[in-house]
């Protein structure tokens, strides 16, 4: 919470909208694994996203140390393309732990 609140003081001004998006997204995924989730399925859900927030760290991440060397839109373009093949490579990097 200490490091969203330094973030969403930044003279970037899509780092507040990245903090703001992130917990709105966390209650509506909480919504959906609550209703009717078995127990196999919701380790399944947690182990997914438990690495879509690595992912979203990751970006976060990116996005704010690329400001520092291009402009904000090609910091985000890079960081949003690192992402997605983070993302895209979810299933073999989640074979490799389990």
């Amino acid at each position: 919470m200490v490091l969203a609140l330094l973030l969403s003081q930044s003279k970037y001004l899509f780092l507040p909208g990245i903090i703001t998006a992130l917990p709105i997204l966390t209650l509506i995924n909480m919504g959906m694994q609550m209703k009717n989730m078995k127990e196999d399925t919701f380790h399944a859900v947690l182990q997914n996203t438990v690495f879509g927030a690595v992912g979203m760290l990751l970006f976060t991440v990116l996005a704010f140390l690329l400001t520092s060397w291009f402009k904000p839109g090609i910091s985000v373009m890079s960081a949003l393309a690192v992402y997605a093949l983070f993302m895209l490579s979810g299933k073999y990097i989640l074979s490799m732990f389990a």
